[in-house]
């Protein structure tokens, strides 16, 4: 019987990193907290927050949402549409995505 070539792999000589550390956890409210090191992977998940409001079925002109920003300070608006970096409230606020460290109904 012949025997069959060896097939060439290559050792791994360095540790990659790709992954940055992050967890989340949930309070006595159900509502995601996320802590990171990464503000990227904040400013996403945020995105992703407000892309569900405005996708969800509650949603038809303006649906009202407490803001908490990254300075501390948390207000009540009533936003009324989204582009890619920021959010129109009914009052015509411009509010900026990167500014926000939690949003909720």
């Amino acid at each position: 019987m012949m025997e069959l070539p060896k097939i060439y792999t290559n050792n791994k000589s360095k540790k990659t990193v790709k992954n940055r550390e992050f967890f989340s956890s949930k309070n006595t409210n159900d509502n995601l907290i996320v802590k990171n090191t990464n503000s990227y992977v904040n400013t996403l998940l945020i995105k992703k927050k407000i892309n569900d409001i405005f996708n969800s079925p509650n949603f038809v002109y303006k649906i009202k949402a407490k803001i908490k920003f990254k300075n501390g300070e948390s207000k009540y608006v009533t936003m009324i549409a989204k582009s890619k970096d920021s959010i129109l409230t009914f009052n015509n606020e411009n509010i900026l995505i990167k500014d926000i460290l939690d949003i909720s109904l």
